[in-house]
């Protein structure tokens, strides 16, 4: 069971979300906010798997939220709800560690796929919105914001590894890792959680910020 919280300013989203959710026979819907002061109020009752999380809301937004949860709960995933006119929040919700970004108006079947990816390791990242994540990792390797890694933690990357790094980079999701490489989903996953391991880096997104500092992002693995 995945238990879940929902954060959102409108009632009218916050509780059709909450029914929407609520059916699904693997979720568990725990509670419901407005806010992000009342989300940090209910992880020390509730103690959720996933927060699905509205950027923008009163007295606390998504993106101060989600860092004040990583930073004390890191074991806690959350998926952004954005909007295309979202990118600073979304560069730095990416950079606090949230897993997923999705824009509001996704159907059901996305949301609830999301949901479940994300509370098995996986960054989700709405396909509309892909192109300006990638801009984002640019723009975060470009600021003082540097994955440092030393040349010994790469030393055992194996050529399969550095194809995964830079296609993550590029912003590809595992499916579409596997598409381009001929390899299962599960591959992929089992593949990109040794290279975190190797880099000792904390999830994808630093590994993809890592990929666009150092150029692997732009060379071409046989």
């Amino acid at each position: 069971m995945i238990k879940l919280l929902i954060a959102d300013d409108q009632e009218l989203i916050r509780q059709s979300l909450q029914i929407i959710l609520g059916t699904a026979p693997d979720f568990e819907v725990l509670d419901a906010v407005s806010n992000g002061q009342e989300v940090i109020r209910s992880i020390r009752k509730e103690k959720p798997d996933v927060i699905l999380m509205d950027i923008r809301m009163p007295k606390m937004d998504g993106v101060a939220c989600t860092q004040i949860i990583k930073e004390n709960y890191p074991q806690i995933k959350i998926i952004i709800l954005t909007t295309f006119d979202d990118d600073e929040y979304v560069f730095d919700a990416l950079k606090y560690g949230a897993s997923g970004y999705l824009l509001k108006g996704i159907s059901t079947n996305e949301l609830t796929e999301a949901i479940r990816k994300v509370h098995k390791g996986s960054a989700m990242i709405n396909e509309d919105i892909a192109s300006k994540v990638l801009k984002l990792f640019s723009r975060m390797a470009k600021s003082n914001l540097a994955i440092q890694i030393e040349e010994k933690q790469t030393a055992d990357l194996k050529n399969t590894e550095w194809k995964i790094i830079a296609l993550v980079g590029q912003g590809l999701s595992n499916k579409e890792i596997a598409g381009k490489m001929k390899l299962s989903e599960g591959t992929v996953r089992n593949g990109l959680s040794a290279i975190l391991s190797k880099l000792q880096l904390r999830d994808r997104t630093q590994l993809a910020i890592w990929a666009v500092q150092t150029g692997v992002v732009n060379q071409a693995f046989e």
